[in-house]
């Protein structure tokens, strides 16, 4: 089966056709800037690059560009659009209703567009590239894959706020998590490449990139993790702030003379390290070089992102009541030894974490860096969402499964 798998963001549409008979990756690329000037298709097969300039103003146009791109003599992988066996779709958002990947249908739909107001940012443009899949590819079964799913398993002492119980009722008020489908990749490999049961296990897995989150893995299932009811609570990120004392949202609007919608782009958009750095860079590689080059702003910076970072991990490992493995994913988890290194030896040494500096000194590949005798391995494991969601839009067509569950 050949799985197309998309990724439908706010102006974008990122994609990878997959070949389920050894899992390989034919072509992979992203139609961008759809709706507004500029739009193009960058695609890439057989380890070339290539560029498609077009004028996308909906994401209906953007797909057919995707799947004639698909069919087309030169660029292609298929001769035909039945070649295609299924869309993998990757939502934000299944809120309690969806616990698992489920089968698209129109009641699935209706239920993503009565709770698309937990995610307005990421669940309406979700929506659209669903749709359009349906519209063009009507005979192909599409599923959808949901970021939130792995931490429906959270028991209600991790996932209740401590506010007035009305408003979960009202509004479904808690924690939801996100990276869901990141960290239930890389904690399932973990168990794999230690050759250890996945459900004996507690591992923290660390998704460090521009988004972060760190997630508490016990027995294969998620009992907490660091994001909440939306993705602005937990670690420091890129541009959001992670954990603040809420006070300061009507401190900064009665002293600034701000509006709610202020705030919230100013915690999302402008604080994290960017903030932190006073504006230097949201980007961690040009925070660790500053740091390590002697800024102190950087350095900083650098300190309050790993510290964040090593009280999660903290704080998992007491809710787990232990931790086997740590493991270290995404953009800065697979590519920053440095982060990794200080992390590890500053804060986890209480834990028995030992660090092989040799081993550690790789970016984007699968490794075990700590040392052998460490009481707790850690990991370099390279992310795979778009794996998960075609290994489970495989595994729904191909039994029929449909499992909508409603709270």
């Amino acid at each position: 089966m050949k799985i197309l798998v998309i990724n439908s963001g706010s102006s974008s549409v990122k994609y990878q056709f997959i070949d389920m008979n050894g899992e390989k990756v034919l072509c992979k690329g992203i139609a961008e800037r759809i709706g507004i000037s500029g739009s193009r298709l960058i695609h890439k097969v057989r380890g070339e690059k290539h560029v498609i300039e077009k004028d996308l103003p909906d994401y209906e146009v953007a797909l057919k560009l995707i799947l004639d791109t698909l069919m087309d003599e030169k660029l292609g992988v298929i001769k035909d659009l039945s070649e295609i066996g299924a869309v993998g779709h990757r939502v934000v958002h299944g809120g309690e209703i969806f616990a698992s990947s489920v089968l698209i249908d129109d009641e699935v739909i209706k239920v993503l567009e009565e709770y698309s107001y937990l995610a307005p940012l990421h669940n309406p443009p979700n929506l659209m590239g669903i749709k359009a899949s349906m519209k063009l590819l009507p005979k192909v079964p599409n599923v959808a894959v949901f970021d939130t799913a792995f931490h429906q398993s959270m028991p209600r002492k991790a996932f209740l706020y401590a506010i007035p119980y009305e408003y979960y009722e009202k509004y479904r008020i808690r924690r939801y998590g996100f990276h869901g489908t990141s960290h239930r990749y890389v904690s399932k490999r973990a168990a794999e490449i230690l050759g250890k049961s996945y459900k004996e296990l507690k591992i923290i897995t660390c998704h460090l990139g521009n988004g972060a989150s760190i997630a508490a893995v016990k027995n294969g299932k998620s009992v907490d993790t660091s994001m909440g009811f939306t993705p602005l609570e937990g670690l420091v990120m890129g541009t959001r702030s992670g954990d603040i004392d809420p006070s300061i949202v009507v401190f900064l609007q009665e002293k600034e003379g701000l509006s709610p919608q202020d705030v919230y782009d100013i915690l999302n958009k402008k604080s994290g390290v960017l903030g932190l750095s006073k504006g230097f860079s949201p980007d961690m590689r040009d925070i660790e070089e500053a740091a390590m080059n002697g800024d102190e702003t950087a350095r900083t910076a650098l300190d309050v992102y790993e510290y964040r970072i090593a009280k999660y991990i903290g704080a998992y490992a007491a809710v787990m009541n232990g931790v086997d493995a740590i493991v270290f994913t995404a953009g800065v988890g697979e590519n920053s030894p440095i982060i990794r290194e200080e992390i590890c030896e500053n804060y986890l040494g209480y834990l028995g974490v030992k660090i092989d500096k040799e081993k550690n000194d790789v970016m984007g590949e699968e490794r075990i860096i700590s040392t052998p005798d460490s009481k707790v391995a850690v990991l370099v494991i390279p992310t795979n969402e778009e794996l998960v969601i075609a290994r489970d839009t495989k595994e729904i067509v191909e039994k029929g499964i449909k499992e909508l569950k409603i709270v």
